[in-house]
């Protein structure tokens, strides 16, 4: 298991996902934001069965940043109750995990 992660957010247009992108790496809590979409999403939501068009953003970062991660994601998503969900990257190339830490601030945490 690495230090790192892939954290997992939805929103409901692609301007949105952008906005969160951009502000993730440019904080450089992420290394590498993807967005996809649009996808469909089925769900539960105040008591009835809700179908929507959303957009998928996929982060990769490190473990220690997830907190502030969470908070950026927040302060521009526009749901009432955002998906955020961390996934740990069991393993991957290390080539590629030398870059991911090389573009996330995370050796000052404690």
């Amino acid at each position: 298991m690495t230090g790192h992660i892939q954290v997992l957010t939805t929103v409901s247009s692609r301007d949105e996902a952008n906005r969160i992108a951009q502000a993730l790496v440019e904080k450089r809590l992420a290394a590498c934001v993807q967005v996809m979409g649009p996808i469909q999403s089925t769900y539960h939501w105040q008591g009835a069965v809700e179908t929507s068009q959303e957009w998928l953003c996929v982060a990769k970062s490190r473990r220690e940043l997830y907190d502030r991660i969470e908070q950026a994601i927040r302060e521009v998503h526009s749901y009432q109750v955002p998906e955020i969900l961390a996934l740990p990257i069991a393993a991957a190339g290390a080539d590629y995990l030398k870059w991911l830490d090389e573009e996330v601030e995370w050796k000052t945490q404690s």
